[in-house]
Protein backbone atom coordinates (compact mmCIF):
# COMPACT_ATOMS: atom_id res chain seq x y z
CA UNK A 1 0.00 0.00 0.00
CA UNK A 2 2.65 2.46 -1.11
CA UNK A 3 4.34 3.99 1.94
CA UNK A 4 1.24 4.78 3.97
CA UNK A 5 -0.23 3.03 6.94
CA UNK A 6 -4.02 3.02 7.01
CA UNK A 7 -5.44 4.29 10.30
CA UNK A 8 -9.04 4.14 11.49
CA UNK A 9 -9.61 7.06 13.85
CA UNK A 10 -12.21 5.23 15.89
CA UNK A 11 -12.51 2.89 18.84
CA UNK A 12 -15.86 1.58 17.56
CA UNK A 13 -15.82 -2.22 17.17
CA UNK A 14 -18.57 -1.84 14.53
CA UNK A 15 -16.44 0.43 12.34
CA UNK A 16 -13.45 -1.88 12.79
CA UNK A 17 -15.52 -4.88 11.66
CA UNK A 18 -16.71 -2.96 8.61
CA UNK A 19 -13.20 -1.88 7.60
CA UNK A 20 -11.97 -5.48 7.96
CA UNK A 21 -14.28 -6.36 5.03
CA UNK A 22 -11.87 -4.55 2.69
CA UNK A 23 -8.99 -6.92 3.63
CA UNK A 24 -6.48 -4.07 3.90
CA UNK A 25 -4.17 -3.96 6.94
CA UNK A 26 -5.00 -1.08 9.28
CA UNK A 27 -4.44 0.13 12.80
CA UNK A 28 -6.80 2.06 15.04
CA UNK A 29 -6.27 5.29 16.90
CA UNK A 30 -8.44 7.10 19.40
CA UNK A 31 -9.45 10.49 17.99
CA UNK A 32 -9.28 13.58 20.19
CA UNK A 33 -12.35 15.51 19.16
CA UNK A 34 -15.06 17.55 20.90
CA UNK A 35 -18.34 16.28 19.45
CA UNK A 36 -20.53 19.14 20.70
CA UNK A 37 -22.70 20.53 17.87
CA UNK A 38 -22.16 24.18 16.99
CA UNK A 39 -25.02 26.69 17.15
CA UNK A 40 -27.13 26.55 13.96
CA UNK A 41 -25.05 23.67 12.55
CA UNK A 42 -27.04 21.34 10.27
CA UNK A 43 -26.72 17.57 10.75
CA UNK A 44 -24.78 17.38 7.47
CA UNK A 45 -22.35 20.12 8.54
CA UNK A 46 -21.92 18.47 11.94
CA UNK A 47 -20.97 15.02 10.64
CA UNK A 48 -18.62 16.39 8.00
CA UNK A 49 -16.88 18.62 10.55
CA UNK A 50 -16.56 15.82 13.11
CA UNK A 51 -15.33 13.26 10.56
CA UNK A 52 -12.67 15.75 9.43
CA UNK A 53 -11.66 16.65 12.99
CA UNK A 54 -11.40 12.97 13.97
CA UNK A 55 -9.19 12.18 10.97
CA UNK A 56 -6.94 15.18 11.63
CA UNK A 57 -6.74 14.74 15.41
CA UNK A 58 -4.59 11.60 15.50
CA UNK A 59 -0.91 12.20 16.24
CA UNK A 60 1.00 9.72 14.08
CA UNK A 61 4.72 9.28 13.51
CA UNK A 62 4.65 7.63 10.08
CA UNK A 63 2.96 8.75 6.83
CA UNK A 64 -0.66 7.71 7.14
CA UNK A 65 -4.06 7.81 5.55
CA UNK A 66 -6.45 8.42 8.43
CA UNK A 67 -10.14 7.57 8.21
CA UNK A 68 -12.55 9.66 10.28
CA UNK A 69 -16.27 9.01 10.40
CA UNK A 70 -19.20 10.38 12.35
CA UNK A 71 -22.92 9.72 12.19
CA UNK A 72 -26.15 11.30 13.38
CA UNK A 73 -29.72 10.11 13.22
CA UNK A 74 -32.43 12.68 12.47
CA UNK A 75 -36.18 12.36 13.01
CA UNK A 76 -38.54 15.23 12.28
CA UNK A 77 -35.59 17.61 12.01
CA UNK A 78 -34.16 16.68 15.42
CA UNK A 79 -30.82 14.97 15.96
CA UNK A 80 -31.30 11.77 17.95
CA UNK A 81 -28.25 10.59 19.86
CA UNK A 82 -27.31 7.31 21.46
CA UNK A 83 -29.81 6.31 24.15
CA UNK A 84 -27.30 4.95 26.74
CA UNK A 85 -30.13 3.28 28.73
CA UNK A 86 -33.26 1.13 28.35
CA UNK A 87 -35.80 3.87 29.05
CA UNK A 88 -34.37 6.26 26.44
CA UNK A 89 -34.01 3.45 23.87
CA UNK A 90 -37.68 2.53 24.26
CA UNK A 91 -38.72 6.18 24.02
CA UNK A 92 -36.65 6.72 20.85
CA UNK A 93 -38.01 3.63 19.12
CA UNK A 94 -41.61 4.47 19.95
CA UNK A 95 -40.98 7.96 18.56
CA UNK A 96 -39.72 6.36 15.32
CA UNK A 97 -42.69 3.99 14.95
CA UNK A 98 -44.26 4.44 11.49
CA UNK A 99 -41.78 7.23 10.69
CA UNK A 100 -38.89 7.68 8.29
CA UNK A 101 -35.61 8.66 9.88
CA UNK A 102 -32.44 9.81 8.13
CA UNK A 103 -28.88 8.89 8.96
CA UNK A 104 -26.11 11.23 7.89
CA UNK A 105 -22.64 9.69 7.93
CA UNK A 106 -19.66 11.96 7.38
CA UNK A 107 -16.48 10.37 6.04
CA UNK A 108 -13.01 11.91 5.85
CA UNK A 109 -9.69 10.54 4.59
CA UNK A 110 -6.71 12.60 5.73
CA UNK A 111 -3.26 12.22 4.16
CA UNK A 112 -0.71 13.15 6.85
CA UNK A 113 2.02 13.69 4.25
CA UNK A 114 0.19 16.08 1.94
CA UNK A 115 -2.12 17.44 4.68
CA UNK A 116 -4.99 17.03 2.21
CA UNK A 117 -8.36 15.79 3.48
CA UNK A 118 -11.10 14.36 1.31
CA UNK A 119 -14.56 14.68 2.86
CA UNK A 120 -17.90 13.26 1.78
CA UNK A 121 -21.27 12.42 3.26
CA UNK A 122 -23.60 9.46 2.86
CA UNK A 123 -27.34 9.65 3.50
CA UNK A 124 -29.45 6.62 4.40
CA UNK A 125 -33.19 6.49 5.20
CA UNK A 126 -34.88 3.96 7.45
CA UNK A 127 -38.64 3.47 7.14
CA UNK A 128 -40.01 2.00 10.38
CA UNK A 129 -42.93 -0.35 10.75
CA UNK A 130 -45.68 0.54 13.18
CA UNK A 131 -44.30 -0.65 16.50
CA UNK A 132 -46.17 -1.52 19.69
CA UNK A 133 -44.71 -0.81 23.12
CA UNK A 134 -44.45 -4.58 23.67
CA UNK A 135 -42.47 -5.11 20.45
CA UNK A 136 -40.11 -2.28 21.33
CA UNK A 137 -39.53 -3.50 24.90
CA UNK A 138 -38.83 -7.06 23.69
CA UNK A 139 -36.40 -5.77 21.07
CA UNK A 140 -34.54 -3.50 23.51
CA UNK A 141 -34.28 -6.27 26.10
CA UNK A 142 -32.92 -8.75 23.54
CA UNK A 143 -30.41 -6.55 21.75
CA UNK A 144 -29.67 -3.73 24.25
CA UNK A 145 -28.80 -1.11 21.57
CA UNK A 146 -27.76 1.49 24.14
CA UNK A 147 -24.70 2.73 22.24
CA UNK A 148 -26.31 2.91 18.80
CA UNK A 149 -27.71 6.11 17.29
CA UNK A 150 -31.45 5.58 16.85
CA UNK A 151 -31.55 2.72 19.39
CA UNK A 152 -31.19 -0.21 16.98
CA UNK A 153 -28.66 -2.50 15.34
CA UNK A 154 -29.58 -2.90 11.68
CA UNK A 155 -27.00 -5.67 11.32
CA UNK A 156 -28.84 -7.67 14.00
CA UNK A 157 -32.42 -8.08 15.17
CA UNK A 158 -33.09 -4.39 14.47
CA UNK A 159 -33.92 -5.40 10.91
CA UNK A 160 -37.29 -6.63 12.27
CA UNK A 161 -38.24 -3.03 13.11
CA UNK A 162 -38.12 -1.80 9.51
CA UNK A 163 -40.57 -1.60 6.66
CA UNK A 164 -37.80 -0.79 4.19
CA UNK A 165 -34.33 0.71 3.86
CA UNK A 166 -33.34 3.36 1.35
CA UNK A 167 -29.74 4.16 0.50
CA UNK A 168 -26.68 3.29 -1.56
CA UNK A 169 -24.58 1.49 1.05
CA UNK A 170 -26.01 -0.55 3.96
CA UNK A 171 -22.60 -0.28 5.69
CA UNK A 172 -23.27 3.44 6.06
CA UNK A 173 -26.14 2.66 8.41
CA UNK A 174 -23.72 0.82 10.70
CA UNK A 175 -21.28 3.73 10.66
CA UNK A 176 -18.75 3.49 7.82
CA UNK A 177 -19.77 3.99 4.16
CA UNK A 178 -17.42 1.53 2.48
CA UNK A 179 -18.42 2.32 -1.11
CA UNK A 180 -17.44 5.96 -0.65
CA UNK A 181 -14.33 4.98 1.33
CA UNK A 182 -13.12 2.80 -1.56
CA UNK A 183 -13.48 5.82 -3.87
CA UNK A 184 -11.48 8.03 -1.49
CA UNK A 185 -8.75 5.39 -1.18
CA UNK A 186 -8.56 5.06 -4.97
CA UNK A 187 -8.08 8.85 -5.17
CA UNK A 188 -4.93 8.19 -3.07
CA UNK A 189 -3.86 5.40 -5.47
CA UNK A 190 -4.84 2.67 -2.99
CA UNK A 191 -6.60 -0.22 -4.74
CA UNK A 192 -8.81 -2.56 -2.74
CA UNK A 193 -9.03 -5.10 -5.59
Amino acid sequence: MQNYQLVLASTSPYRQQLLEKLAIPFVTASPDCDETPLTDETPEQLVMRLATNKARSCQLSSPSLVIGSDQVCVINGQIIGKPYNRETAIHQLLQQSGQTITFYTGLALHNTQTEQTQVTIDTFKVHFRSLTPEMVARYVDKEQPFYCAGSFKSEGLGIALFERLEGDDPNSLIGLPLIKLIQLLENEQIRVI
